[in-house]
């Protein structure tokens, strides 16, 4: 019987174990698998041999296999790391969406200046920008004037 610690262990470990072949893989893709840890090129180079016996699923399965044994051993776990069931292959995802336009949003009808259509004076027009500044300066005139 598993305990539940160790099931946490296992679960883990084969987390990491998948998320580190991956990476390594990539590494060993791009040229740079001497930069890898030792253990980690000595799994690379299990994986090439039985990519020469066997398909590549299969021997990722089995690299990936040996890593989590080898994480579970490492993280704790008790005794021999228990069978996880088998993950089915995950579809790529394309996560690129086609660029739409968004629909255009129906403008509000607006009440003339008379209060003709609908409410009328439900609706307030802004001030113009050059009303505001025209009052502002005769504020600041006013002012000036009055500490004279």
């Amino acid at each position: 019987m598993v305990k539940a610690a160790d099931m946490l262990i296992a679960r883990r470990a084969d987390t990491r174990a998948r998320a580190d072949f991956a990476t390594w893989k990539m590494m060993a893709k791009l040229n740079g698998s001497s930069a890898l840890p030792p253990e980690a090129q000595e799994f690379l180079t299990s994986y090439k041999n039985l990519l020469g016996q066997t398909n590549e699923g299969e021997a990722t399965e089995a690299t990936i296999g040996a890593i989590y044994k080898a994480y579970y051993a490492e993280m704790g776990g008790a005794g021999t790391a228990p069978d996880l069931p088998t993950r089915p292959p995950e579809k790529a995802a394309d996560n690129v969406t086609a660029f739409r336009r968004p629909d255009p949003k129906p403008k509000p009808k607006r009440a003339n200046f008379f209060g003709a259509s609908g409410a009328a004076g439900t609706q307030k027009r802004p001030l113009p920008v050059a009303l505001i500044f025209a009052c502002l300066v005769v504020v600041y005139v006013g002012i000036r004037l009055y500490w004279r």
